[in-house]
């Protein structure tokens, strides 16, 4: 079966959940089926692998125009998958492509989603007019897709509750996964030392995005209360917006004048440095708002890291509460995700960070069974064989 992979991100482009999913999901169905990738960027090594770029003539800073760039690549897209036998699209920034391929060669489109635009009001703020644009590629993509695969059965509800049109029975829940083999305990400490980063005092460590999404503005505040013992290490880069960039230097500015052992990585780090300092972190944080699914709670869980994470989206069919970590209440207001009470949300979180803090031997238990838990349930090759198989019931109608 020769299959056409649609993405925005691939190695070594990779910046988000989503590019992760699509590299390690690409590995295991090359072996099932004949695959080819498209993707943005620079050109990549391998016969297979196809990357695009925009349009010059929509170059510039207009926010706007970044929505219609993506469009400009979906259009190349679409017509360099001829001859395929069925398209597989990630994120809004291919699902048109994967939309127009349908339309143009008369193949079945599988689409999966990693998160939705109307749960990411934010984005207004980075694409200006661009959102309804992205809203729009989304909309109509879902609507029509052959198969829509969700990645929890949260997104799934998310996905039918946003978009009414899509015919439930389309809708699959394929769970994203992790590599345990890669993401594992790492003892090692050079990469702590040289980042500054005490082996000897406990830490609680977050991986992510500067985004709305992500919830650091909300971790900046529980931090206040956490035991003073204890380091925050924050490898958060790549803010969406200044704005949003700004906030969070301003909260770590605050919460360094009243505390030590607050370290600040603003860059996207190699994957062996994360893994080690996931290894070494008595307590992984994951404050998010929206989380279709949350790949980082894996590969924490896979490193023996204790989570703490918001009760919120796929996170909930990940982090099993009591036994790999601790699930913290968000309260969202109706037709909005942002909390209701951020200070209440601050003071519950930082009490279960603390409870893990102050007892090594119940974070030893919960980074054990967080491994467990991602080495039996999130198995990458299962995954691909479930993609497969939606695949092949398309094919076969």
């Amino acid at each position: 079966m020769r299959v056409a992979l649609l993405t925005r991100e691939y190695p070594p482009e990779v910046y988000g959940g989503a590019g992760v999913h699509v590299d390690y999901l690409s590995r295991e169905l090359s072996r099932m089926v004949e695959l080819s990738v498209h993707c943005w960027g620079a050109n990549r090594d391998g016969p297979n692998v196809h990357a695009y770029s925009p349009w010059d003539a929509l170059s510039g800073d207009r926010p706007d125009l970044a929505a219609l760039r993506a469009m400009s690549i979906d259009l190349l897209m679409a017509a360099k998958v001829a001859g395929t036998e069925l398209v597989h699209s990630h994120t809004w920034y291919a699902q048109f492509a994967g939309h127009l391929a349908k339309l143009l060669h008369g193949v079945p489109h599988v689409a999966t989603v990693h998160s939705l635009e109307p749960l990411r009001p934010w984005k207004a703020e980075q694409l200006g007019g661009g959102y309804a644009v992205s809203g729009f590629c989304e909309r109509v993509a879902l609507e029509c897709a052959d198969a829509v695969i969700a990645v929890s059965q949260g997104a799934r509800r998310d996905i039918l509750s946003v978009y009414p049109e899509v015919e439930p029975s389309r809708v699959h829940v394929v769970y994203n996964g992790i590599d345990t083999v890669e993401y594992a305990p790492d003892p090692g400490v050079d990469v702590l030392e040289r980042l500054g980063v005490d082996p000897d005092r406990p830490s609680v460590v977050f991986v992510g995005r500067i985004t709305r999404q992500k919830g650091v503005p909300l971790l900046l505040r529980a931090a206040a209360q956490f035991d003073p013992e204890a380091q925050l290490v924050l490898c958060a880069g790549a803010p969406d917006t200044a704005e949003i960039g700004a906030e969070v230097a301003a909260g770590v500015q605050a919460l360094q004048a009243t505390r030590d052992g607050v370290i600040w990585i603003d860059q996207m780090l190699p994957k062996r440095d994360v893994i080690q300092l996931l290894s070494h972190a008595t307590v992984f944080a994951c404050p998010s708002i929206y989380e279709p699914l949350g790949i980082v709670n894996l590969e924490a869980m896979a490193c023996e890291a204790a989570v703490v994470a918001s009760a919120t989206g796929g996170i909930v069919e990940v982090v099993v509460d009591g036994e790999t970590g601790y699930l913290v209440p968000l309260e969202q207001a109706e037709g909005s995700i942002e909390p209701t009470d951020p200070e209440g949300y601050a003071e519950v979180f930082a009490a279960r960070v603390n409870r893990v803090l102050r007892d090594p031997e119940l974070a030893r238990r919960l980074g054990e069974a967080g491994r467990r838990r991602a080495v039996e349930s999130f198995n990458w090759a299962q995954i691909a064989a479930q993609t497969v198989a939606i695949y092949e019931a398309l094919c076969s109608q």
